[in-house]
């Protein structure tokens, strides 16, 4: 089985779920279709870049083209012209058996040429492309055109299928499959008393000052120590913050870091805070590939009751959780963590909710499947 796997940005350090199928899938059989290459392939896969420079017939056609796949299909990206025809060459050149979207936004695009060349085509749903998207009209209308054109669907969470539900989009063959996270590499280890740890973007959606004042309320002058991992527009707010609440020598930030470094400190800590919120354009999580790899690493996990992360974590067993925004609430939970004497029941639990949901061994084999059943029924 040979899988092309569409995506926006090729190659991208921090989509480990995305590298996974790229590198993987059905035994490494694939080749990548993207919109953007930055001029990295770790995998040496073939690709193909949808979005290379236009030949000149294909900018005169551009209007027309974009006009006709607004109005047939929802979206003015539908390959077309030469640019068409060059992804069609690649994709028989690879004797392609199957096309693997990565986000749905990939696949709307994709999938008018995917039905003419008799190729099926499955997406991925994965946070935005099924939250913030959806206040589109355009998009979602370009979502319900797609239904009937795709063979199959996932997503990591059963929060975007209903989300997507809510708006009249949904498919007979959909699966919930969560990123998953290596459980082999991602391990508990000897804890650091006191240690917290926070990763992701710091955007709106991650809501690091949350995270980062109900943290100052709760530890400051404790044992405790906060870590940040990531980079974004709110990292220099938030270390300005630190400085201000007068917790800044219990804060770390490290800014963004290589996937390995982010699991060393997994290994060792006790802690893991997201507080996930709504952004005010609707941007959602799925269900956070750091959760899942906290949860395997043994940490006992607090954060909110947003999109797929009830999904993964229980209130009370593995982790704790508050509803969006509760600031005080967060910062009550973290002061019960400390004031916790046995804190290993939970890491214990957190550990096993990854072996029993999140191992991406199991979470690839299950998507390998469902596309052969599908493509190729017994």
């Amino acid at each position: 089985m040979k899988v092309a796997i569409a995506t926006s940005d090729y190659f991208v350090q921090g989509e480990t779920f995305i590298n996974r199928h790229i590198e993987h899938m059905f035994g490494g059989q694939t080749c990548v279709v993207c919109g953007r290459h930055n001029g990295l392939n770790p995998y040496d896969k073939p690709l193909f870049e949808r979005r290379a420079k236009l030949s000149v017939p294909d900018l005169i056609r551009t209007p027309f083209a974009m006009g006709l796949g607004a109005a047939r299909h929802g979206t003015s990206r539908v390959p077309y012209g030469d640019n068409a025809r060059a992804l069609t060459a690649f994709l028989r050149d690879q004797q392609a058996d199957v096309i693997l979207s990565e986000f749905g936004t990939q696949a709307i695009v994709l999938a008018p040429l995917a039905n003419a060349l008799g190729i099926p085509i499955f997406t991925y749903w994965r946070g935005t492309d099924a939250s913030k998207m959806l206040r589109v009209k355009q998009r979602v209308r370009s979502y319900r055109l797609m239904m009937p054109r795709l063979a199959g669907m996932f997503s990591v969470s059963q929060f975007l299928l209903d989300n997507l539900a809510a708006h009249g989009i949904s498919h007979p063959n959909a699966h919930v499959v969560p990123s998953g996270v290596d459980i082999r590499r991602f391990t508990p280890g000897e804890k650091t008393p006191g240690s917290f740890l926070a990763v992701g973007r710091m955007v709106e959606k991650k809501a690091p000052e949350i995270t980062l004042r109900a943290f100052a309320e709760a530890a400051r002058g404790r044992d405790a120590h906060l870590t940040f991992i990531g980079d974004g527009p709110l990292l220099d707010p938030c270390k300005t913050l630190a400085q201000t609440l007068g917790v800044a020598e219990q804060i770390t930030f490290t800014g963004a870091q290589p996937h390995d470094i982010v699991r060393q400190h997994l290994h060792r800590t006790e802690v893991f805070l997201q507080h996930s919120i709504t952004a005010k354009d609707g941007n959602t999580e799925g269900l956070p590939t750091a959760i899942q790899e906290a949860l395997a690493s043994g940490c006992i996990t607090l954060s909110t009751r947003h999109a797929g992360i009830p999904e993964a974590v229980e209130d009370g067993v593995n982790g704790l959780l508050v509803d969006e925004w509760d600031e005080s609430g967060f910062s009550r939970k973290i002061s019960d963590i400390l004031d916790m004497p046995d804190r290993s029941a939970m890491a214990t639990a957190a550990r096993a909710t990854a072996e029993a949901k999140f191992d991406n061994a199991k979470g690839l084999a299950r998507v390998e499947q469902v596309i052969s059943r599908t493509i190729q029924p017994a």
